[in-house]
């Protein structure tokens, strides 16, 4: 290669611009950025409230007024802000990505302004086919009057006006409704949207003579007395999300810059259920489903408030995941956290009536947070043997906190642990089993122990030995009929009476059961896995009653086979009692010996 071709291709290439087709991004906006063409509403507010806050950085005592006329198809907006100069014209409406925001001399009071982003009037094309803008500037007053127009095609022209146009400071803008979008510029419908988007604002704004903003916000007014405010917010929240609120939660965090209250669902609702809350920014609505906001286990309130700390994402209809989000979701978790150990320590009333809907709620905290455990321990309700207790209630009667971690164990041996004495939990539903093991943390001294088929059977009385041998037939016979099904039998003494038998397992026995079962069905490599990987697990057993009549008159048969029949029904009806799910094997052995008993039955009655 030769010096004049090496020096040819090292030559600085001419910088080239983009070129953006305005078509294609307002159906980008329109389909992708934006969830709802009525965001154009929020836009024109935003600018017109950003230039109102730009003029009063340099004018302190200048009006503050917007002011929106909807007719005959199209849209008026005016306000009295800090105002274009032709050359601003240029720079900030027609390049697509600059926000005014980052002009020289008002970069110190970004934090005041709402829109970050520059994008501005672009997004009034989502119901506009022309927009027409008229501006002039309080900070160049000499200036005259400037008018830009664009056309939903990409073109936009710009010229001055005499001063006549437009004599004062401000920008007032004119959108043309773009073919089946007349409906978003409707009288009403404008006056909705303006409602909903800037009933917070700070400044004077207006639809025709019908006010937009209400201030000051409900949650920072001052009220009669306690039950005055807890009416009047009620009644904001019924408005608001449609539901009285069984309470609410002021969440004014200061160091935060955050000011609002949390309303308390009149029902329960899933923990997988996303929140939406209603999230302002300086007095903008930015969102009506902020998901982030608050901790997870916060799922019981629905938020309103207003911040001037957090960030919006590009679209401006969620918040930007950062640390200061972060902050704030830990500061208004901690301020609910407190108001729950108030009404624990003051108002137990209430208390009750908010766990009696919302304890799975509370119990998520406690998990992570031992003082709330410790707080709530006389609150909180559980499920036990001895009917719906605390767990601070159940200690008190059991020197052993005895638990099952799911509500099928809890179902075999509640009713005969409860019998013999032995208190037990059902820690199967959602967080139980956790919060009981954290017990011992927040109540020293306190004993737990999980509750299992060896467990409950040594509390079971033993039968006399020499009563025992006499049926060593009888329960040779049963446990062969049973053996198949990888399931014991056991005679022990117990109450109450009235259960003939009690199917006991654990999950180790059952997962033994399951790879059994797997292995029968396997080919000969799988098999041969699942082989290799058998457990020592104690088998399920079928504990019968020797107290019990019909176990008597059973024990007393000489039939082997009616023996069989019998220790089946027994088998598949400690199963149903039990509430546990029946596989194909169980089904078959319940629909078996049913028949057999039908048999024995009609040939007994022919016999006599």
């Amino acid at each position: 290669m030769d010096s004049q071709t090496s020096q040819a291709s090292q030559a600085p290439q001419s910088p080239h611009t983009f070129q953006v087709d305005l078509r294609g991004l307002v159906d980008l906006l329109s389909h992708h950025l934006y969830s709802s063409p009525k965001v154009y509403l929020r836009e024109l507010l935003q600018n017109a409230v950003d230039a109102i806050t730009a003029r009063r950085a340099e004018q302190p005592d200048a009006p503050a007024r917007v002011r929106l006329y909807a007719r005959d198809g199209g849209l008026r907006v005016e306000d009295s802000g800090i105002g274009l100069t032709e050359s601003d014209v240029h720079s900030l409406l027609a390049t697509i990505g600059r926000s005014s925001k980052r002009a020289e001399g008002i970069q110190a009071a970004r934090t005041e302004f709402l829109g970050q982003f520059g994008i501005g009037l672009l997004a009034c094309f989502v119901v506009a086919e022309r927009i027409r803008v008229v501006s002039r500037s309080a900070r160049t007053p000499e200036a005259p009057p400037v008018e830009w127009t664009a056309t939903d095609d990409g073109s936009y022209t710009v010229r001055t006006l005499p001063d006549a146009e437009h004599p004062e400071p401000g920008t007032t803008v004119h959108l043309v409704a773009r073919a089946g979008a007349g409906e978003w510029l409707e009288p009403e419908r404008v006056l909705a949207l303006a409602r909903d988007f800037g009933s917070l604002l700070p400044y004077d704004v207006r639809v025709g003579e019908e006010a937009v903003t209400d201030l000051p916000a409900p949650w920072e007014r001052a009220y009669p007395s306690p039950a005055g405010r807890r009416v009047a917010l009620a009644r904001h929240c019924h408005e608001l999300f449609g539901f009285t609120p069984l309470d609410s939660i002021e969440l004014n965090v200061p160091l935060a810059g955050v000011r609002g209250v949390a309303y308390v669902l009149p029902s329960a609702v899933s923990p997988a259920q996303r929140a939406g809350h209603r999230v302002h920014l300086k007095g903008m609505l930015l969102t009506e489903r902020a998901e982030q906001l608050l901790p997870d286990w916060a799922f019981f309130v629905r938020c309103v408030l207003d911040t001037d700390s957090l960030r919006p994402t590009a679209s401006r209809e969620s918040l930007y995941e950062d640390e200061t989000l972060a902050a704030v979701r830990e500061a208004l978790g901690e301020r609910i956290r407190s108001w729950l150990t108030g009404l624990a320590a003051g108002d137990p009333e209430r208390l009750a009536a908010f766990l009696s809907v919302h304890h799975l709620g509370v119990k998520s905290l406690a998990r992570h947070d031992r003082e709330m455990l410790r707080t709530m321990l006389p609150w909180l309700p559980f499920e036990t043997s001895d009917g719906r207790l605390s767990l601070e209630e159940f200690a008190q009667r059991h020197p052993v906190v005895h638990f099952t971690r799911t509500v099928e164990e809890y179902r075999q041996v509640a009713p005969i642990a409860s019998a013999q004495g032995v208190g037990v939990i059902n820690g199967g539903y959602t967080y139980d089993s956790e919060l009981i093991e954290a017990l011992p943390s927040v109540r020293p001294g306190t004993a737990v122990a999980e509750l299992d088929a060896d467990t409950v059977t040594a509390h079971l009385d033993a039968v006399d030995p020499a009563e025992e041998l006499a049926l060593a037939g009888f329960l040779a016979a049963a446990r062969a009929k049973l053996d198949p099904l990888g399931c014991d039998v056991v005679l022990r003494a117990f109450h109450p009476l009235s259960v003939p038998a009690l199917h006991l397992d654990d999950r180790a026995a059952r997962h033994e059961q399951a790879r059994a079962e797997a292995e029968e069905q396997a080919d000969d490599l799988w098999a041969g896995i699942l082989g290799s990987l058998r457990g020592s697990a104690p088998r399920a057993r079928l504990v019968l009653n020797h107290l019990n009549p019909l176990i008597r008159r059973i024990s007393s048969l000489g039939d082997p086979e009616l023996i069989g029949t019998a220790t089946e029904s027994l088998y598949g009806q400690a199963l149903l009692m039990a509430q546990r799910p029946l596989r194909p094997a169980d089904s078959a052995l319940l629909n078996r010996a049913f028949m057999g008993l039908l048999e024995w039955a009609t040939n007994g009655e022919e016999g006599r």
